[in-house]
């Protein structure tokens, strides 16, 4: 990634101050920390390479030099925007959805936090809070991006089929005006958080809506149904088999096997 293309990339955009490494551990783990100490809203860490990246359950995020997408935004939430945090990761899915489709490529995004191309993972997302007290102080959005087909981990270390965008557009993606459009999206998106339409978008793009899916909830514990769509705080809604709402908060969904 080159640092000047990028600032100019990025530079009519209303972010706040921005940290480009050309190596480091966790963008997240440092965006932590920077917002731990008084970072704007809108702040930016951006590595070419992460050498300790994070996905949810702290799940390793593989980002090798000059062929993935890693990046942290701060968010400072403001007062209206408090009550809706728990959608935060749908407004990162859908920024990310609304810049592939200008590249003319369908996604979907795999509740909670993957977004799919050709029903592979191509991103991912990690949000992290920052408290002061009782209070959400802050929010960490970690994106990662597979663009080159270096970026792809081998089969046995993936926990979900993944692609990269060099896949489906060839080997001339170019990072910058990909983050831009991002980063642009979420902007766009961010004053809708708290809509009926924000929910009805997310539901739009999601994967295996309408199908038999299940959902590892953690020791042992399945939830399983017809993927009907979101409840208002981004919470997963399935039917079981006897017409019963079940509502999922937490959990990895895919299909069914046998369904």
């Amino acid at each position: 990634m080159n640092q000047n293309q990028l600032k100019k990339a990025l530079s009519k955009l209303p972010l706040g101050d921005v940290r480009y490494f050309d190596s480091i551990g966790s963008t997240n783990n440092e965006a932590l920390a920077w917002a731990t100490g008084g970072a704007r809203d809108l702040s930016l860490v951006i590595a070419d390479e992460q050498t300790a990246g994070r996905g949810r359950l702290d799940r390793k995020w593989f980002t090798p030099k000059g062929s993935a997408l890693a990046v942290s935004i701060i968010l400072r939430p403001a007062a209206g925007e408090k009550p809706h945090l728990t959608r935060i990761v749908g407004l990162a899915a859908l920024a990310v959805a609304d810049a592939l489709r200008t590249r003319s490529l369908v996604s979907q995004i795999k509740w909670p936090n993957d977004v799919l191309l050709n029903g592979r993972k191509v991103a991912g997302i990690l949000v992290e809070s920052v408290w002061s007290g009782e209070e959400v102080d802050g929010l960490v959005i970690g994106i990662g991006m597979n663009v080159l087909k270096g970026s792809v981990p081998s089969a046995e270390l993936l926990q979900f089929p993944a692609t990269s965008l060099e896949e489906s557009l060839g080997p001339l993606v170019e990072r910058e005006p990909l983050l831009h459009d991002i980063l642009a999206g979420l902007i766009a998106l961010r004053p809708h958080l708290g809509s009926d339409s924000f929910i009805s978008s997310w539901e739009k793009a999601l994967a295996f809506r309408g199908e038999q899916v299940q959902a590892e909830q953690g020791e042992g514990s399945l939830a399983a149904g017809k993927l009907l769509g979101l409840e208002s705080d981004g919470s997963l809604r399935l039917m079981d088999e006897d017409g019963k709402s079940i509502t999922v908060r937490f959990g990895d969904v895919s299909l069914r096997p046998g369904k």
